[in-house]
């Protein structure tokens, strides 16, 4: 019995041996692991190379202010009717629902010596820049569209892609600050296009100052060439994710209905809180100046000065949008945003005071950017990290599609109200839409948490 006993007790302490030795291996492989693994970034945010990235979006956005204040008189020159100008001007959009998407998703499943997004970058923005040259330059209606056409079809095929870079090149706990980065230059391309191509344009003619935005174009595209080496970055933050073998693996547009049922409700919701808040937006960047000349009686140019106190409140506060997103979270920062663009748009048919409507404008500034600039993180963080060009592809078919369908809808509801006023009860209802989706979705992750 003792002998039993005692063999009982052998093989007790035989198990506790495995035991301890099986947790030393265990922590002894953790430990060689850790060393052989790449060293992800979890410090600060690299300042420096965002800003070199955001020189994408800094002539992007130059190009594109040019583009949106300058091709209407140059298709005047050709064209009587307004409808038919506004029509052609809308194309940007309509390529933007078409084939930014695709593209975007097109570059997740690139691989080269370049990288994923580079190529797109490389090949077409050059092409932008010179088709962008040569739209002042044409002597006829029929060669101007040949060029509009494919100058919109370029910058369709490198934007995702571009946008693309900043999140895969940064650590998801950063994507907001970063975003708030980008957008601060792509603010400061569009004041560079207002300021110094409108003075050179009134020196030098229009083309000088699509020539200048095509340099520019040119001189990012160098920059990002020289700096941003996509693959070595990946390969040291840890991000260089291999390509599923399977063709079911990979992202395409249509993964969004492989989705869990949980997950697609969630990303559904989220983006159509995206269109309803860019339907107001871009309602509001429309016809603001006719609502400020109709109603207030201001002047064209005064109209327009009075609404880029929201431009300019947008662009100062970008960075601290991101930074105070990144304390309380990206939702709660949106759901603010929302909330109190609600109480600044509402009032302003009751006040019809310009300093107090430019003041308004001001606050309305810092709650765009609570929007704005956590909107695309919020999407791209419900994918995988080898998807972020088809999610941010989402992000752009849901807020082109709003500012194709909003100027119409709004332009209706003005014809039959007479009222440019009703500007500011049309708005507050989309943000209200866009509060109530941001609501289901927050309902929708909170039930997933439980699960």
């Amino acid at each position: 019995m003792k002998n039993s006993k005692q063999g009982g007790q052998d093989l007790a302490d035989h198990k506790a041996d495995q035991k301890v030795d099986h947790r030393v291996e265990q922590k002894a492989g953790h430990l060689a692991a850790q060393k052989a693994a790449p060293q992800v970034e979890q410090g600060k945010l690299n300042y420096p190379r965002t800003f070199l990235i955001g020189f994408g979006f800094f002539a992007s956005s130059l190009i594109w202010s040019l583009y949106n204040s300058f091709v209407p008189l140059i298709l005047g020159d050709f064209i009587e009717s307004t409808a038919i100008i506004g029509f052609i001007m809308t194309v940007d959009n309509i390529f933007g629902v078409i084939f930014q998407p695709y593209f975007g998703s097109l570059s997740d499943r690139t691989k080269t010596r370049w990288g994923q997004r580079m190529p797109y970058i490389l090949l077409a923005a050059p092409v932008s820049a010179l088709f962008f040259f040569l739209i002042p330059q044409m002597p006829s209606l029929w060669l101007l569209m040949a060029v509009i056409v494919i100058f919109n079809f370029s910058m369709s095929v490198w934007r995702s892609p571009m946008i693309s870079l900043m999140p895969d090149l940064t650590p998801n706990p950063h994507w907001s600050r970063a975003n708030g980065v980008i957008n601060l230059m792509g603010g400061v391309g569009s004041i560079v296009a207002f300021l110094i191509g409108g003075r050179i344009a009134n020196a030098y003619g229009r083309g000088a100052s699509f020539a200048m935005g095509s340099l520019v174009t040119m001189l990012a595209v160098i920059i990002l060439a020289a700096t941003i080496k996509e693959n070595r970055l990946k390969a040291q933050l840890g991000f260089d994710h291999a390509l599923g073998k399977d063709a079911d693996d990979q992202p395409h547009l249509s993964s969004f209905t492989k989705l869990p049922a949980q997950d697609r409700h969630k990303l559904l919701a989220l983006l159509l809180a995206i269109f309803f808040w860019f339907c107001a937006y871009n309602a509001v960047e429309t016809f603001f100046t006719s609502f400020a000349t109709n109603d207030l009686g201001l002047s064209e140019g005064t109209g327009a000065m009075t609404l880029s106190f929201f431009s300019l409140s947008f662009v100062i506060f970008a960075i601290p949008s991101g930074l105070l997103a990144s304390k309380i979270g990206r939702e709660r920062a949106i759901i603010i945003g929302l909330v109190g663009l609600i109480l600044v748009f509402l009032p302003i048919n009751f006040v019809m005071n310009l300093w107090a409507i430019r003041i308004l404008l001001l606050i309305g500034g810092f709650f765009w950017a609570l929007i704005n600039i956590n909107s695309l993180p919020m999407v791209l963080s419900l994918g995988k990290r080898e998807a972020i060009g088809t999610y941010t592809g989402y992000y752009y078919f849901f807020s082109f599609s709003a500012a194709i369908a909003s100027p119409i809808l709004f332009g209706a509801i003005r014809d039959l109200t007479q009222d440019y006023g009703s500007l500011f009860i049309y708005a507050p209802i989309c943000f209200a839409l866009a509060l109530a989706s941001i609501l289901t979705y927050d309902r929708l992750a909170k039930k997933a948490l439980k699960v």
